[in-house]
């Protein structure tokens, strides 16, 4: 296994032969008799190229796991620490990838020089087995699944607007005020279209008609801070906006309850290092983070 990575890295024998240390010919030799043995050609050959067939692309990405959990495994009987090693696959919204994962992405890629990422900030829920990722960000109600899942927040629904906006037109006293008042709207997220509030007599669901239609939450929140009109976001997504005085938040007295933040991976057996200590590192930032951690709504 070992001596077909390093051909295929090297994309030639005699380039994988340096790597593992051997002669080109007795690289030649095993890596026809491991296709002998499979029954399947690896490396499609020619006088001027060598590649890896579909079949060998697959066997080459078994390998490389069953090799890295071979070295975990003997550094484990060795009583050593196991090192965070190898390509992790992650997920998260696109504007809460961009605020909060890639700057601890970037830290603890300092950390562990040994591991690569590859990050998919798309915002829509992706399959984490069809997709081949290792871990995600879930905010919402998780459905039952045989992932492992951390809770690590739990953030908000919130009817925001510029503060001169809101001294022009007059801060809206309950939720069916907004219905007649300029509203910016993303379509990036159902949690944001449909705009639900908890009354007296329920939850009410309004369906405020937008002038502004805008397919990304940051552009929405770009609007309601130019002071153009009320707007639906996520409560990490304007945190630090209302923190500064740029964006206010209004009718939070009837404010759904608080969505979960949590960190999704895949267990059963043992965690490979580099998701454990990515879902750890991750997990211990989360928790102290106060855009993250706003307080339950009964």
């Amino acid at each position: 296994m070992k001596v077909l990575l390093a051909v295929a890295e090297a994309e030639s024998f005699a380039g994988g032969a340096k790597l593992v240390g051997m002669s080109p010919p007795s690289v030649t030799r095993v890596i026809a008799g491991l296709e002998h043995r499979l029954g399947t050609l690896l490396l499609a050959r020619s006088t001027r190229s060598l590649r890896l067939t579909e079949a060998g692309r697959r066997y080459v990405d078994d390998c490389k796991r069953i090799l890295q959990d071979l070295e975990e495994a003997e550094e484990l009987a060795a009583g050593s620490s196991i090192r965070a090693r190898g390509n992790l696959a992650v997920t998260a919204s696109v504007m809460f990838g961009e605020l909060f994962l890639i700057p601890l992405i970037t830290e603890y890629l300092a950390q562990h020089p040994q591991v690569t990422i590859n990050a998919l900030l798309v915002d829509r829920l992706v399959s984490m087995v069809d997709e081949g990722l290792d871990v995600a960000i879930r905010i919402g109600q998780l459905p039952d699944t045989s992932l492992e899942a951390v809770k690590v927040g739990q953030i908000r629904p919130v009817v925001c607007a510029a503060p001169a906006f809101l001294d022009r037109v007059g801060r809206p006293q309950n939720p069916k005020a907004v219905m007649t008042l300029p509203v910016v709207m993303s379509s990036a997220s159902s949690l944001l279209t449909d705009w639900q509030f908890n009354a007296a007599g329920g939850q009410m669901t309004l369906h405020p008609k937008p002038r502004l239609v805008v397919s990304s939450n940051q552009a929405a929140i770009n609007a309601a801070r130019q002071g153009w009109g009320l707007t639906r976001v996520l409560s990490y997504q304007v945190a630090e906006l209302v923190a500064k005085g740029e964006l206010e938040i209004v009718l939070d007295a009837f404010e759904t309850s608080s969505l979960p933040i949590h960190i999704v991976y895949q267990g059963g057996g043992r965690v490979p290092a580099k998701v454990r200590t990515f879902v750890d590192y991750c997990t211990r930032q989360f928790l102290t983070n106060p855009a993250l951690q706003t307080v339950a709504v009964p």
